[in-house]
């Protein structure tokens, strides 16, 4: 149903009496579907306080516990942006910085964002008037009478008033959106840096583990000679040269899987800092020790942690765009009011375009509004409705998971760190035991089972105390990322600009 008016008194009058019955009308519908959704509490069961916060009270010095504190005043806060200086491993500083400032994942994400911006322009200007220009040229003749020339030049503007709120609805749930895909980014950021840290730790673990094997391994070698020679002398039997060259094999077996190990995880950095995966050997080559986590720092509330999480905050800006496009469809039944105008000029020459040409202004006000659509309006309301729903959930899910991500990684910290207790004290008595019975087979006290037994425990258990070492350092590294570290707003505000660029230079 559309109403004309070209503005004169007697079509003015009607007009305005619409356009107040219809705000009137959908005053009265606004209070709907929308105000009772938002309305509806989320009862999400965040706890209090985390209840694992307590590290063993004794650890070897060799390798200090991780203490938590819950009491931010029992220990100092750590910079959750940047957790990965408290570290102490420039080398582990470098290979993050660059994976966030090189990796495909973090360029496609701030593309993401660039895109979510334009679109909320795109909703922005629909709540302003439009202008368009024309110009048109024709030659016409009739019969046997000369042709003749005929210039125009108009412009036209429309202009849909937004009454009811239905494009700036749009409009905010743009702008939610642009917020959810700005928390993606941050939440790559997070990723990024997390797995980034714990391939570190686990190439610098693998190079531990390969050192220790070569040095048994030589150790072995040693005996296994000197049993050949034993054997020789008429001193041991022919069965202790098998044993040994036995227990040497093994060991021997095991460096080729440790090498390439430490190969893959080369590999695998590189690919992550935005490199070919041989780009970092040389850099990576020389084995360090795996870095250390900090020793203590205070935890955050878990209603901080979900704060800090940017997966969370996206979900929250989900629900939010969900609520303000059921808005805008509830918005879809109620008339639209359209004003419009056009000034053209016209003559016979192009000269006279500007001096003695004929105008023709108009301006129209229409008003519409839907009548019988078929039910599909309320079809498309229901949608959104259950849209809101999924997004709820949704939110609800990702707060969930964020909280059993940090307990389980305080549950995961606290088993290693207590494990680390026992392996060191096995790693101890291991070498004890191996120097004890080399001494007594070379004073004819033991058999020679003995020796390559303890050879073998004492390759084990340091195996183990390196893995050990290295779980620690990776549990805190999944802890953070856990909390939420990794990112500020401060440090990621990304202009259209520097958006651009970085993509270009990424791709090049």
């Amino acid at each position: 149903m559309v109403f004309s008016n070209t503005f004169s008194p007697f079509l003015a009058f009607p007009v305005r009496s619409l356009v107040v019955s219809a705000l009137a009308a959908a005053s009265l519908a606004a209070c709907s579907h929308t105000t009772r959704m938002a309305a509806q509490p989320q009862n999400l069961p965040v706890p209090a306080e985390w209840a694992n916060t307590t590290a063993p009270a004794t650890a070897p010095a060799a390798a200090p516990a991780t203490a938590l504190a819950s009491d931010a005043s029992a220990a100092p806060a750590l910079d959750l942006a940047q957790w990965w200086q408290g570290f102490g491993d420039a080398q582990l500083v470098t290979l993050i910085e660059q994976a966030l400032a090189a990796n495909p994942s973090i360029v496609s994400a701030q593309a993401a964002v660039q895109q979510a911006r334009a679109q909320v322009d795109v909703q922005r200007a629909g709540l302003l008037p439009s202008l368009d220009a024309s110009a048109g040229a024709r030659r016409s003749q009739q019969g046997m009478a000369d042709a003749s020339n005929s210039y125009t030049v108009g412009l036209d503007a429309s202009w849909e008033l937004d009454l009811w709120g239905r494009k700036r609805n749009l409009v905010q749930a743009g702008q939610e959106n642009l917020a959810a895909t700005q928390a993606s980014l941050y939440a790559a950021h997070v990723s990024l840096s997390a797995e980034v840290a714990l391939h570190y730790i686990q190439l610098r673990n693998a190079q531990e583990r390969l050192r220790i094997a070569q040095h048994n391994l030589a150790l072995q070698a040693q005996t296994e000679q000197m049993t050949r020679w034993r054997v020789q002398a008429g001193l041991a039997a022919s069965l202790d040269a098998e044993q040994a060259r036995q227990t040497l094999a093994q060991t021997a077996a095991q460096i080729p899987s440790l090498q390439a190990s430490v190969r893959q995880t080369q590999h695998a950095l590189a690919v992550l800092t935005g490199q070919a995966p041989a780009a970092l050997l040389e850099a990576l080559a020389q084995p360090a020790p795996v870095p250390a986590a900090p020793p203590t720092w205070a935890m955050r509330l878990p209603a901080d942690t979900l704060r800090q999480r940017p997966d969370v905050q996206a979900q929250e800006h989900r629900v939010q765009a969900a609520l303000a496009n059921l808005s805008a469809q509830e918005r879809a039944n109620f008339p639209t009011l359209r004003l419009s105008g056009s000034l053209g000029v016209g003559a016979l020459t192009l000269g006279a375009l500007s001096d003695g040409a004929s105008v023709a202004r108009s301006i129209a006000a229409s008003l519409a509004a839907p009548i019988f659509d078929a039910g599909a309006n309320r079809a498309q309301i229901a949608a959104q409705q259950a849209a809101v729903v999924q997004a709820r959930q949704a939110y609800r899910s990702s707060v969930l998971a964020a909280l059993q991500e940090v307990e389980d990684a305080l549950v995961q910290l606290q088993s290693d760190q207590q494990r680390l207790v026992h392996v060191q004290v096995a790693a101890e008595a291991a070498g004890n035991a191996q120097r004890l019975a080399q001494q007594r087979y070379d004073s004819g006290l033991i058999d020679f089972r003995t020796v390559l037994e303890s050879q073998r425990s004492l390759l084990s258990s340091q195996d183990s105390l390196a893995s050990a070492q290295a779980a620690i350092s990776t549990d805190v590294v999944k802890l953070f990322k856990a909390l939420g570290g990794g990112w500020t707003k401060e440090n990621n505000q990304l202009t259209d600009e520097n958006l651009v660029s970085q993509a270009v230079s990424a791709t090049e």
